[in-house]
């Protein structure tokens, strides 16, 4: 749960919308420091077979989400990635995709 711009985001609720897009195969969501909002929305993705890491397909992921999940809780950032780091039970790992963001190499 992140609160951005005084609104309570449950980062499970936007990957589970992401996940819908016909263009996902997974996704990985956490929230990302915002001096003016306090923080973002920023999605981790891994494209299904047959998309290209394109800013059409980020855009098309953010109204997706936009329009199922709410018009506040969307990702604003998208990275696409190859692969998500997960947990022994096969969870997405939140914490590698923070220190990713933050700059931090994870294995």
């Amino acid at each position: 749960m992140i609160k951005a711009s005084g609104y309570r985001i449950s980062l499970f609720e936007v990957e589970e919308a992401c996940g819908q897009h016909p263009a996902v195969a997974a996704a990985g969501v956490i929230g990302v420091s915002d001096p003016e909002r306090g923080a973002r929305v920023k999605a981790y993705i891994v494209l299904a077979a047959g998309f290209e890491a394109r800013e059409p397909v980020a855009d098309s992921i953010r109204e997706f989400v936009r329009s199922m999940h709410s018009q506040f809780g969307y990702p604003r950032l998208i990275e696409f990635v190859s692969e998500l780091p997960c947990s022994q039970s096969g969870k997405v790992n939140r914490k590698a995709l923070r220190e990713r963001a933050a700059g931090v190499e994870y294995a």
